[in-house]
């Protein structure tokens, strides 16, 4: 969710502190700010504002002052509503701390109770201010040692937070901290960087330093110091960001989202890359995947979406029990788990709390755990025994869209790879299956080529006030994504729906001139008759057709024909043409294609 920038190093901190920010915008935010430290002693420099970040760009002008070290935050609001007051930072009342905040803190109220107590005014409405008080207050007893205040600070709170802070006594200096929320180490040349993702300071350097659970980052120009709670200094565990800054700009296209549409023939062709014929012993190493009677699948969202796939595949080629959960429900119903049960989260950030806290609970009780994730070194891959990384590559839009169909990618594999240790599919089939995954990327491409004709029929429908999504098999969940992307872009009534369940209540839906989204089974199959007939049904009540097909289809009033390939792998070609509906229909629309209103695109707070 909030976008957290911390720099401090050789250059003028503005700078690197508002590029960070612009690159974290695709997170979701409603407010924006900065502090800047400038001499030792003095108060911080501060600006901050509701909106969009150029309106805080707006009133800088030339009234910064020059200052090698600085923290940024977007806000994504919770506890308060998106105002210039409870934008971060936050300051203590002696204007010399500033504090910024990813996350809630659960037991504020209690903690802002104690400090008005003790004299401390606030002026926001936010859990955050308190924690700023409280720094304050614990920098003075620790001596003015701001990283052992920080470690006795977060003793006190409860809840999921990143913690970014400066004090101006020491002004190059920054200390940060985690607990169930991202933070980055970015290690540069007589620079270093705190974020919440990468993408903040790729442009600067391509070295950074993972950070474990409730660690702490104190930081200056020169040096990096990880510690635990207890003040034990930690070793550095440092990776290569295996892309480059040019991935997180558009790249002449209008929207991100639109680049990333583009880009899925070559994401599904890296993630396939090397493993179309075994996961190797990387993969898999930390696992033993013998007596595993159940897979539960744990997601939000579009990677719920992507789950629901993966069920069909692995109960066909692995012949075991799957359920897909929706993660943010899994562990409040006490679900039976033990050692025979693996569980798959699947997170595009590997930070989403909800699937996070689903799978400590799964692990807590047993369960062996087999991550799909597309960013590296984030939480839940290193919380895993074994982890299959996407290789997606950075996915800036809100809306996902090749994150989506590299998961899919990544479900297949999974069910392959069970098949094989299992011994549950047949040889043939396997071959078979693997020849359709390596044409995969190609067929993509033939359907991007035919997207235009696509685009211009979605204006025609700009105005229409509900969309429904019809499929069966696995176009049932690539119903639902259909549906998820028009709601999340066009902000408009869009259902996703088995076809079979038409009759038994949302047919009372369809009026005339409804327009209905059929992703059709494979041609000849017996689904496709029984999706014929629920074409049918809708038609004769006045919806207008628009087939997803592999073939002609006489009920339909618009086709939009998509290559053959096995009935599973379809869901990757069928998810495109809905990804594009979505999109032209928010440009139509006037919507923010790649923020969507109220949404963040990693959800880091349960």
């Amino acid at each position: 969710m909030c976008g957290i920038v911390g720099y401090t190093g050789k250059e003028l901190a503005l700078t690197p502190v508002l590029e960070g920010l612009r690159r974290l915008e695709y997170r979701g935010y409603d407010s924006a700010g900065i502090a800047l430290a400038v001499n030792a002693g003095e108060k911080l420099w501060i600006e901050k504002r509701a909106g969009k970040l150029g309106n805080l760009e707006e009133i800088l002008g030339d009234s910064v002052p020059k200052s090698h070290s600085g923290i940024g935050h977007t806000r994504w609001a919770t506890h308060g509503g998106p105002t210039d007051e409870n934008a971060h930072p936050h300051l203590d009342n002696e204007g010399k701390l500033a504090l910024i905040h990813n996350g809630i803190i659960e037991n504020y109220i209690e903690l802002r109770a104690e400090l008005e107590k003790r004299g401390h005014v606030f002026k926001s409405e936010t859990d955050t201010e308190s924690v700023a008080h409280l720094l304050s207050d614990a920098r003075k007893s620790h001596k003015g040692d701001l990283a052992a205040a920080m470690r006795e600070v977060c003793k006190q709170l409860r809840g999921s937070f990143t913690l970014l802070a400066i004090h101006s006594d020491e002004p190059g200096r920054i200390v940060g901290a985690r607990r169930n929320s991202p933070l980055v180490v970015g290690v540069g040349d007589g620079e270093n960087f705190l974020a919440s993702d990468v993408s903040a300071f790729i442009s600067h350097t391509k070295r950074a330093l993972e950070l474990g659970q409730d660690e702490i980052a104190d930081i200056t120009a020169d040096s990096i110091v990880i510690t635990d709670l207890s003040g034990k200094v930690l070793p550095h565990n440092e990776y290569e960001i295996s892309w480059d800054a040019s991935a997180a700009e558009r790249g002449g296209y209008e929207h991100f989202m639109l680049k990333e549409i583009f880009e899925q023939p070559k994401a599904i062709a890296d993630t396939l890359l090397g493993r179309i014929t075994g996961l190797d012993g990387e993969v898999t190493k930390g696992i033993n995947l013998d007596g595993i009677d159940k897979v539960v699948i744990v997601a939000c969202g579009t990677a719920y979406n992507a789950g629901l796939v993966g069920k069909y595949a692995i109960e066909k080629w692995a012949n075991i029990s799957v359920d897909v959960e929706l993660a943010s429900e899994y562990r409040y119903r006490e679900p039976a788990v033990d050692s025979k049960t693996l569980l798959v989260p699947i997170s595009q950030s590997g930070e989403t709390m909800d699937t996070l806290m689903a799978m400590r609970y799964a692990k807590e009780h047993g369960a062996r755990v087999f991550a799909v994730c597309n960013t590296n070194g984030s939480t839940i891959p290193r919380e895993s025994d074994a982890v299959l990384y996407t290789h997606a590559g950075p996915e800036i839009a809100v809306a996902s869209t090749k994150a989506f169909e590299t998961q899919l990618v990544a479900m297949y594999l999974l069910a392959l790879h069970l098949g094989r240790v299992r011994g549950t599919i047949d040889k043939k089939l396997m071959v078979q299956i693997e020849a359709e995954l390596a044409e995969l990327p190609a067929k993509v491409e033939q359907v991007l080529e035919t997207v235009e004709p696509l685009r211009a029929l979605t204006r025609k429908f700009k105005d229409s006030t509900s969309m429904l999504f019809l499929g069966r098999h696995v176009g049932f969940p690539v119903a639902l994504e259909g549906a998820l992307k028009l709601k999340e872009l066009a902000y408009m009534h869009a259902e996703g729906f088995a076809g079979g369940e038409l009759k038994h209540g949302p047919i009372a839906l369809i009026d005339e001139g409804t327009p209905v989204i059929a992703i059709m089974p494979a041609e000849g199959s017996l689904l496709a008759e029984k999706m014929a007939s629920n074409i049918q049904e809708v038609k004769a009540r006045g919806a207008v057709i628009i087939a997803i097909a592999d073939a002609p289809l006489a009920s339909a009033d618009h086709l939009v024909r998509i290559p053959k390939t096995h009935e599973f792998l379809a869901a990757v070609l069928a998810v495109v043409p809905l990804q594009v509906i979505a999109y032209e229909m928010a440009v139509a629309r006037g919507n923010d294609v790649d923020q969507p209103r109220n949404l963040a695109k990693s959800v880091t707070v349960e």
